[in-house]
């Protein structure tokens, strides 16, 4: 049963903040009220009076959440920032403590009813790749952007990536792990913010990705346009894109979803059985554990085959383009050759990379036009390996970051050497 209900309460929650300046602001939390759409959940039905064994509610939609903050002894206001960063931190908590899948269950008759309770469905994996062109939130210099992502904006289940000064087009290349306990509803929420020290961090922008959008086992990787609001439906403001990539695996169909990030993925069943032991319960946490130290290794191939559409450098409105190949974690570089006067040039040439951590490496391109008295860069394409490393064999087109104009078209390849947890 769907009600939209309102809820007006005074409650008297004193809360103790310390910021990081070790400065502690005992801060009242009063006045809170909401109104949404609640949903009652009666289950399980009996033969009993009064027909159902418990109550769960549960918010599935939230319409308004007001509450009033004040300092104990001093004013709130008086703190830039603090108090924005304190109504946001307020906010995630009670929205998370019951909104759906969030549910309360309350019992009418005796029994036991944990059956009803969350339980996890599955894991999202999310590889937080770069961002571009972000608003510059700094007088002088440029911003230091981080990252916090999460599904829910519990303290504990919040990932912050870490900061990189000076920067509008920052890359991280990090991976985080969510627990999902409904896929059908949740959604991964990033919030980028400029780094102010001892002063409270200024939001850049925010971005959500549903994750009913997403096929299990299979990777999507996806450029987010960050809007000010979450809940505001209009933005015209440019703030901004973060690039994603995200790849959900339900608990119990490994056998057929290939996860890369799960050290036995490229075991058989005969295999699992040897090194877990059949009816071995606690497998499923065990291989969860060991996924942050899962090192995969192999050789990546990559043809670098034409580009289309490059922006004329030279007085004579052409180009003499070439191709710098690159990985992030090492100093190995590789290039082609020059192609005299072309806009749409073609190489069909195959390098080949050693890597020692396909699943934290990244690929990247820099596209340069040849001058008699040096260089001078076009353009730049960044790329993780999780697509090869997954599909072991693609070709894609990609534009090329930074450039006017102009796309490049590229062929992978992944022999994998053996796949071991690093120890």
């Amino acid at each position: 049963m769907d009600l939209e209900m309102q809820w007006d309460g005074n409650p008297n929650i004193v809360l103790d903040i310390k910021t990081k300046v070790g400065v502690s602001l005992p801060v009242q939390v009063k006045d809170i009220g909401f109104t949404g759409v609640f949903r009652l959940i009666f289950k399980p039905l009996v033969n009993e009076f009064p027909a159902f064994g418990a109550i769960s509610f549960s918010l599935i939609e939230k319409k308004d959440l007001d509450f009033t903050l004040k300092v104990i002894g001093g004013d709130l206001s008086s703190l830039p920032g603090v108090s924005v960063a304190i109504e946001e931190t307020i906010r995630d908590a009670i929205e998370d403590s019951i909104t759906w899948p969030v549910r309360h269950i309350i019992p009418i008759l005796p029994g036991d009813y944990s059956n009803l309770e969350l339980k996890p469905v599955g894991i999202l994996e999310v590889k937080l790749v770069q961002a571009k062109s972000l608003t510059n939130k700094d007088m002088i210099g440029k911003s230091d952007p981080y990252a916090v992502v999460f599904v829910r904006p519990l303290r504990d289940r919040t990932k912050t990536s870490k900061i990189i000064n000076n920067q509008l087009n920052p890359v991280w290349n990090e991976n985080f792990e969510f627990i999902i306990e409904d896929v059908s509803t949740q959604h991964l929420t990033v919030r980028i913010f400029d780094d102010e020290g001892i002063q409270a961090s200024e939001l850049i922008g925010c971005a959500q990705v549903s994750l009913k959008d997403l096929e299990p086992g299979k990777v999507k990787d996806v450029w987010l346009t960050l809007v000010k609001d979450l809940l505001v439906q209009r933005d015209n403001k440019y703030r901004g894109e973060v690039h994603l990539e995200l790849l959900y695996c339900p608990f119990g169909v490994e056998s057929s979803i290939k996860n890369p990030f799960d050290p036995d993925f490229s075991l058989t069943t005969f295999e699992k059985t040897l090194k877990n032991g059949p009816g071995d319960a606690d497998a499923e946490d065990a291989r969860i554990r060991r996924r942050s130290s899962v090192i995969v290794r192999g050789v990546l191939s990559v043809t670098v085959i034409s580009a289309e559409d490059l922006p004329a450098v030279d007085l004579m409105g052409k180009a003499d383009p070439f191709v710098v190949l690159m990985l992030k974690k090492t100093d190995k570089k590789l290039k082609t050759r020059v192609v005299n006067e072309s806009l749409n040039p073609v190489w069909n040439q195959t390098f080949d990379f050693v890597v020692e951590d396909g699943l934290h490496e990244m690929l990247i391109l820099e596209v340069y036009d040849h001058d008699t008295f040096g260089k001078e860069k076009i353009g730049r394409v960044i790329l993780t390996l999780t697509k090869v490393i997954l599909e072991g064999e693609y070709s894609e087109t990609f534009p090329i970051e930074g450039a006017k104009s102009g796309n490049i078209s590229l062929h992978f390849k992944w022999t994998p050497q053996h796949k071991f947890r690093d120890t």
